[in-house]
C-alpha cells in the first residue's frame, strides 16, 4: 500500500537554499554533456564526470553497469523506503544544426557510417538535473527517511546492433535490488512544452516500441523484361499498402493511437535491372497491449500472403524495443499534490498518451513508476523544434523546475506516513 499524501516540504529553507546554490552548476554540467555527447553503450566520458560528481557528494557509487550505467546510493538519516530516480545519458547520430556556442562537433560511428553526435532528445538535460538532485538531497540526508537510488541508465535510444543494452540490462543486473526499489520517478524534456509547465498522464503515457525487418525474395531479370522474373519492389510496395490497412481498418483506433511505418527499403543496384530480393524495416507504436497483438498477429499473416499473391516470397521478423510506458494510477494520485506544489496547480497538465516510446518502461513493469514531461520551450516561441532533430534545442530555463520536482517527489515519497 502506498503512503498517504502529505506535503511536507513545502517552504523548507534549506531546499531553497540548495537549489539556488546548485541552478548554475545544473546548466555548466548540462553544457558540458551537451558539447560532448556519446553514442549508446559508449557514454564513458559522460559516465566518469557522473561517478566523479557522486563520489565528491558522499555517495555510494556503483560503475560499469549495463556497460557504462552509473548508479549512485544515498541513505538518509532514519530508515524508510526506497526511492529510484532515473535519469537517460545517451545521444543521437545527428549532426547540430545551429550556432550554441557548447553546440557539439563530435563525430562517431554508428552502422558502420561516419555520423555527427548530437543531444537531440534532450538526455542531457536529464543528466545535469539528475547530478543536481544528487547535489540538493546529499545536503539534506536529514530530511531523507529512507534511501534514494540514482541510476544514470546508458542505451536508453537502443544499443548498437548485436550488443545489449540500456533498461533491460540494468534490471538484468539487478539494479532495482540491494535495496529494493519500492517506486521510481523519471522526466522528460519536451521543446514543445513551455517552460514552467509540467504534463503528464495517468495510466498509459506512452507507447509499446517494435522494430520489424522483412525480407522480400523475387526472381531477378532485365528491367525491359519485368515479365521474366518477380519483381521483390512491386512486392514491397504492395506489402506496405496492406500494412496500413491494419492501422485504418482493423485496429480501433477510438481505444487508443497505433502506428506502423516502414522507415528504410534496401534494393536493387541499377536502373535497368529488376532485382532478386528487397528488405524493410520499421517501427510498430502500440498503447494497447490487445491491439499490439492484433497487429503483429496480421502483419506476421498478411506479409508472406501478398509476396505469394505475386509469385514471390516473403519473412518478417518483429522485436520488441520498449514496452508501454505505463503510469501507476495510484502513485500518480499520491505524488501529484507535490508536483502542484513546487510549479503551481495551473502548470500541471494532463495529456493524451503519445506514440513515442520510452525503456522507462521496463522500470515501470517491475515496480510502480511516475514519468512525465518537463518544458523546454521559450513561452510564446513559435518556432520550436522537435526532438531527434538537427535544429533541436531546449530553453535552460526550465531545468530547475525539473530539479524541483524530482527532489521533493522523492522528499515527499519517503517521508509521508
Amino acid at each position: 500500500m502506498l503512503p498517504m499524501s502529505v506535503g511536507v516540504f513545502a517552504q523548507d529553507q534549506d531546499l531553497q537554499t540548495a537549489y539556488r546554490y546548485v541552478a548554475p552548476k545544473v546548466i555548466e554540467w548540462r553544457r558540458d554533456i551537451h558539447q560532448h555527447p556519446e553514442l549508446s553503450n559508449r557514454e564513458f566520458k559522460t559516465a566518469e564526470k557522473i561517478a566523479n560528481h557522486l563520489k565528491a557528494l558522499g555517495i555510494e557509487v556503483q560503475t560499469g553497469v549495463a556497460h557504462t550505467g552509473v548508479v549512485g546510493l544515498l541513505k538518509g538519516s532514519q530508515a524508510g523506503k526506497v526511492v529510484a530516480l532515473r535519469a537517460d545519458i545517451d545521444a543521437l547520430p545527428v549532426i547540430e544544426r545551429n550556432e550554441l556556442p557548447f553546440r557539439s562537433e563530435v563525430t562517431s560511428e554508428f552502422l558502420g557510417e561516419k555520423v555527427g553526435v548530437m543531444h537531440a532528445c534532450g538526455h542531457d538535460t536529464h543528466t545535469a538535473i539528475l547530478m543536481g538532485v544528487a547535489e540538493v538531497l546529499a545536503q539534506n540526508k536529514d530530511k531523507i527517511k529512507g534511501t534514494v537510488k540514482f541510476i544514470f541508465q546508458p542505451a536508453e535510444e537502443g544499443p548498437p546492433p548485436g550488443e545489449e543494452g540500456g533498461a533491460l540490462l540494468m534490471i538484468r543486473e539487478g539494479v532495482l535490488k540491494n535495496p529494493d526499489v519500492e517506486a521510481i520517478f523519471g522526466l522528460h524534456i519536451n521543446s514543445q512544452t513551455p517552460v514552467g509547465v509540467i504534463r503528464y498522464k495517468s495510466g498509459s503515457t506512452m507507447a509499446a516500441a517494435q522494430s520489424f525487418t522483412i525480407n522480400v525474395k523475387g526472381k531477378q531479370s532485365h528491367g525491359s523484361q519485368p515479365w521474366s522474373g518477380v519483381d521483390p519492389i512491386l512486392i514491397s510496395a504492395k506489402i506496405i499498402d496492406g500494412l496500413q490497412t491494419i492501422i485504418s481498418r482493423e485496429a480501433n483506433l477510438t481505444k487508443e493511437a497505433a502506428v506502423i511505418t516502414v522507415g528504410k527499403i534496401k534494393s536493387g543496384v541499377r536502373f535497368n535491372i529488376i532485382p532478386e530480393s528487397a528488405e524493410m524495416i520499421g517501427t510498430i507504436r502500440t498503447l494497447d497491449y490487445g491491439m499490439k497483438d492484433l497487429i503483429n498477429r496480421r502483419m506476421m499473416e498478411m506479409v508472406p500472403a501478398i509476396a505469394k499473391a505475386y509469385g514471390g516470397e516473403a519473412s518478417i521478423e518483429i522485436k520488441d524495443a520498449t514496452d508501454i510506458t505505463f503510469n501507476d494510477p495510484e502513485l500518480v494520485s499520491l505524488m501529484i499534490p507535490t508536483l502542484k506544489r513546487v510549479a503551481g496547480d495551473e502548470n500541471i497538465q494532463t495529456q493524451k498518451a503519445i506514440t513515442g516510446a520510452e525503456d522507462f518502461s521496463y522500470f515501470q513493469r517491475e515496480v510502480p513508476g511516475f514519468f512525465f514531461f518537463l518544458g523546454g520551450m521559450t513561452p510564446g516561441n513559435e518556432e520550436s523544434f522537435p526532438h531527434h532533430t538537427p535544429d533541436f534545442r531546449i530553453d535552460e530555463a526550465g531545468l530547475m523546475l525539473g530539479v524541483k520536482a524530482l527532489t521533493e517527489l522523492s522528499l515527499d515519497y519517503l517521508n509521508k506516513s
